[in-house]
Order: C-alpha cells, then sequence, then structure tokens
C-alpha cells in the first residue's frame, strides 16, 4: 500500500488524481492535504511525515501580479522541502512543471526553478525525486480563463458566450485521464525501484494530441451546435474526439438544460420520437424497471450515458463525484424527454410510477462487463 498525498488536491488535477486514487485502494492510500496545511507548520509536518509519495500541484497559474505569482510558486515549494527536512521525512516527491519551463515568462521560470529546488534537496538527502515536463492539459472541471482554452471555449460556447482566439497557435494536448494513468503509473514504477536505489528523475509527458486552436475552437462549436441545439451526438471516431466531448457536456448547466424534450410527429396512427441522433458508435439498450424500483448508483470514468425515459414516470438523481450537490429530474413517457450523464457523476434512475417504467440507454461505447470503467457509489 503506497500512501500518497497531493497538494493541490482540489485543483483540476488535483481533484481527479484524488478521485482515481479512491478507485484503487488496494495499490493506494489517499493521505487528505487541505491548502491551509502551507499555513499552518504542525499541519504540514504531519502530512510529510505521513506520505509515502507526495505529488506537489498546488500553484498559481495566473496572477495580475506576475512577480507574485512566482514569489507564491516559489515559497510553497520551500515550505514543502522544510517541512520534510525539519521533520526528516524522504517521501517520493513527484512536481507538476510545464512545457513553459523553455517560455520567457515567470511562471516558466518559477516551474524551472522550483524543479531545481526540489533536485537540490533529493541530492542532499539521497530521496527519491521525478519532475515532469507536461503539456497544456484538458478534461472536465477545468476552471475556464485559468487551467486551458479548452476549459474556456467550453465553457463560453454553454453559456451564450463568444469565444476569441489571441493566437492561433498549435496546441500539443494531454487529456487530465491520461496525465492521471502516466502519474500513478510512475508511482508504482519509482516505488519498486526505491528498495534497490534512490532515483532522481525528469520526464517530459508525451502530449496525445495536436491542434490549431482555430479547429479546436470549429470542433467544439460543432459539437455545441448539434448537442445544444438538437441533442445529436458528433462523431466519436478517435480517444480525443471522445475526450472533448466528455469535456464539452461537463460544462453544460444540467440544472437548465435537462431534460431535454424529444421532437415528436405526430399522425392518425400516434407519435414517431427521435430518441438519438449520433455520428458514431455506442450501444443502445431497454430496460423496463418495476414500480419503486431503483438502478444505477455508480458512475463511469470514461464512457457518457444518456437516459430516455418513453413509458412510465422516473426520476434521475445525478451527483459529481466528490461533491454533494444531488440533481434531480422527472420524466414522464407522456412527453418524453432525455438527461443525458457526464463522465465522474454518479446516477441512478428510479421509477416513480405505478406502471413499469420504460428506458432506453445509450453508452459511448459498447459495454463490456470485464471493462474497470464502472464504479458504485450511491447518489
Amino acid at each position: 500500500m503506497i500512501r500518497v498525498g497531493i497538494t493541490g488536491q482540489s485543483g483540476f488535477i488535483g481533484t481527479h488524481l484524488s478521485n482515481s486514487l479512491n478507485l484503487f485502494s488496494d495499490k493506494f492510500e489517499r493521505v487528505p492535504f487541505e491548502d491551509e496545511f502551507f499555513m499552518n507548520r504542525d499541519d504540514l509536518f504531519s502530512f510529510v511525515k505521513s506520505c509515502d509519495v507526495i505529488v506537489h500541484l498546488a500553484a498559481v497559474n495566473r496572477h495580475s501580479d506576475l512577480e507574485t505569482m512566482y514569489q507564491i510558486n516559489i515559497g510553497l515549494i520551500k515550505l514543502l522541502i522544510d517541512a520534510c527536512e525539519a521533520t526528516s521525512s524522504l517521501p517520493h516527491i513527484v512536481f507538476s512543471s510545464s512545457t513553459q519551463e523553455l517560455s520567457d515568462n515567470l511562471y516558466g521560470q518559477s516551474k524551472k526553478e522550483g524543479r531545481a529546488l526540489f533536485e537540490e534537496w533529493a541530492n542532499r538527502n539521497d530521496a527519491s525525486f521525478t519532475g515532469l515536463i507536461i503539456p497544456n492539459v484538458y478534461g472536465p472541471f477545468g476552471k475556464p480563463n485559468y487551467n486551458s482554452v479548452v476549459a474556456t471555449f467550453c465553457y463560453q460556447l454553454t453559456h451564450e458566450m463568444i469565444p476569441r482566439i489571441e493566437f492561433d497557435g498549435s496546441l500539443q494536448l494531454i487529456y487530465v485521464g491520461e496525465l492521471i494513468n502516466y502519474v500513478l503509473n510512475k508511482i508504482e514504477d519509482v516505488n519498486k525501484d526505491l528498495a534497490i536505489k534512490t532515483k532522481i528523475d525528469c520526464l517530459k509527458v508525451p502530449f496525445t494530441s495536436q491542434i490549431a486552436v482555430s479547429e479546436l475552437l470549429s470542433l467544439i462549436k460543432r459539437y455545441q451546435i448539434m448537442y445544444m441545439g438538437s441533442g445529436e451526438i458528433p462523431a466519436l471516431e478517435t480517444e480525443f474526439n471522445r475526450n472533448l466531448f466528455n469535456t464539452f457536456l461537463c460544462y453544460i448547466d444540467h440544472s437548465t438544460f435537462y431534460p431535454f424534450k424529444l421532437y415528436s410527429n405526430k399522425d392518425l396512427r400516434g407519435s414517431f420520437f427521435e430518441i438519438l441522433k449520433h455520428n458514431s458508435g455506442g450501444q443502445v439498450s431497454l430496460s423496463t424497471t418495476f414500480s419503486g424500483i431503483t438502478r444505477g448508483n455508480h458512475f463511469h470514468t470514461r464512457k457518457s450515458e444518456r437516459f430516455a425515459v418513453v413509458k412510465g414516470r422516473a426520476r434521475i438523481d445525478v451527483r459529481r463525484v466528490g461533491t454533494d450537490q444531488v440533481l434531480s429530474f422527472e420524466l414522464d413517457g407522456r412527453d418524453p424527454g432525455f438527461v443525458d450523464i457526464p463522465i465522474w457523476f454518479t446516477h441512478n434512475i428510479t421509477n416513480i410510477g405505478e406502471d413499469d417504467l420504460y428506458t432506453i440507454f445509450w453508452i459511448t461505447e459498447h459495454f463490456d462487463a470485464s471493462d474497470p470503467d464502472t464504479y458504485f457509489e450511491r447518489v
């Protein structure tokens, strides 16, 4: 069991890493961290003593005063090093640096100099250190105008704002889920090596996608027009397309957007409802649920789902993992509609009517019971 602490645990990457550690409780034990620990000597000392591994993510990415940003980032690193030395703690430290190390700006400078400080600490104390040079990271729950241009474009297009391109360069991107897998594998690898020797590494994390800013904006605009206009699912033929669409879904205001009412065509024969128009694969299923029964209480880390009620009455409850806010939606087969479930949202559906409930489910990939993508947790 590897005890892992994450500074910046509540941030974009920290949230994903923290949630992922909880999925592998047979390998990792997460040591809780609060930002306030940096202000409290005893809390910080206790934290570093409890960790086999510390992933240092805490940093300021943007600030109106660049010198202040630089001083904060270097200051946090020094506080962490001082706490390790004061308590004679030698955790394996993993530091998230950035490709901006090569840029002529104070943010990149704070990352480059911070990595050097950690390397000096590791050399002085025969400790283990891994510096990760990370490209642009995108994914669900990133903060717009702060974490990435993907977050900014997704937020703007789902909130009736007009995106603007400042510079149409080429972006080298990595999806946050891919980065988390890389970090967890590196932690396991280094932990095995520590039984033999200490290790100091600087690793360039490979980007997984490359795209021009204008092309990225055009793609997200297409998602916005197709999905928010008619509920149509765009082509998700590549890993990047699927990851970008999953990211886009998480910026929609679920409380006001759902349930989405289905288009109907009525004539003398009855009614025709278009449940799902999509431009890629996936799997469609039909379920019946007895009165009072609840299905679900799980979440997915990679697959998005659509629940469309075509007969009976249902309540769909969703909650983002790691939060307390539950959103509830009632659907009635007499006025068919659907609710889409983003990744990392635990969800269930309950038959609240007296008759059997008929629900059509669509999921972005074919279901495979052996695939470790479904994790059970009550809404």
